[in-house]
């Protein structure tokens, strides 16, 4: 399924590390999104989430920019044309992808963009990294969850005065706010994204992709539901565990606990 790179959307598989890598590939136009690549982003999130050789996804951009938006050359063909429907919405396919998905975000990520930053389970920044949000300078209603997702992140007041002044939310800040897990030099930006993702596949797959669906459905219930439904996963998992997984997890953990710690000096 790798793509050619003068494609668009271009998707690069490591089989060996198990990490797929997705690159919106529109330099010129700060990778600005057309309705087709829309499509074909939404067709790779789907694609990956089914291939059983890849364990964790990471997105990034061409150029300078991460992705600025929608082509507004052609604003009204996306936004009353085929982007309602979730087989071409590509946030709604990054949400519904069960692998975790790692943004690596260096430049601008401007509106659709943001939002597509937000549908990452995890994002590494790079300094120059900036998130916009220009829904109301131009006159368009945020629907891939900008409105609803940044507050929860960051607070009410802030994601008012993100959205509302269409002001830069720079990486610094974002990474405070707890928005952006780590701020690195653009040099270093896949080799940390490369680095998280190496780490969660070292762990049990399986578990992964739970824990991750666990959170983020838990995220959009009360607490006191959300806990009902951990409890709830939890025993479906271990009813459908066999007394031979149970003796390896049992096996795992011993092994584990007889590595003594090395001596401090």
């Amino acid at each position: 399924m790798d793509k050619n790179e003068n494609d668009l959307i271009v998707v690069k598989k490591d089989g060996a590390e198990g990490i797929a890598y997705v690159r919106i590939n529109r330099p010129k136009s700060l990778n600005s999104l057309t309705k087709p690549m829309m499509t074909d982003l939404a067709n790779a999130f789907k694609a990956l989430d089914a291939d059983e050789s890849v364990g964790v996804i990471i997105l990034s951009g061409s150029g300078r920019s991460f992705c600025s938006g929608v082509d507004l050359t052609a604003a009204e063909d996306v936004f009353k044309g085929d982007v309602k429907d979730i087989n071409k919405d590509p946030v709604a396919q990054m949400e519904r992808c069960r692998k975790p998905i790692i943004g690596a975000i260096s430049g601008f990520a401007i509106t659709a963009g943001f939002e597509i930053a937000l549908a990452c389970d995890i994002l590494i920044a790079s300094t120059d990294a900036k998130f916009i949000d220009t829904h109301v300078r131009f006159g368009i209603f945020p629907s891939w969850g900008l409105s609803q997702k940044l507050s929860r992140i960051i607070g009410t007041n802030k994601a008012r005065e993100v959205s509302l002044t269409a002001g830069p939310l720079t990486a610094a800040t974002a990474e405070k706010l707890g928005f952006v897990n780590h701020v690195v030099e653009s040099s270093k930006l896949l080799e940390k994204a490369r680095e998280v993702a190496v780490a969660i596949n070292k762990n049990n797959r399986d578990l992964v992709l739970r824990y991750k669906a666990v959170i983020n459905d838990g995220i959009k219930l009360d607490l006191h539901h959300a806990l009902l439904l951990e409890k709830e996963r939890a025993h479906e998992y271990y009813n459908g565990m066999t007394k031979e997984q149970f003796k390896k997890m049992q096996e795992f953990i011993a092994g584990r606990s007889s590595k003594k710690p090395a001596a401090k000096l």
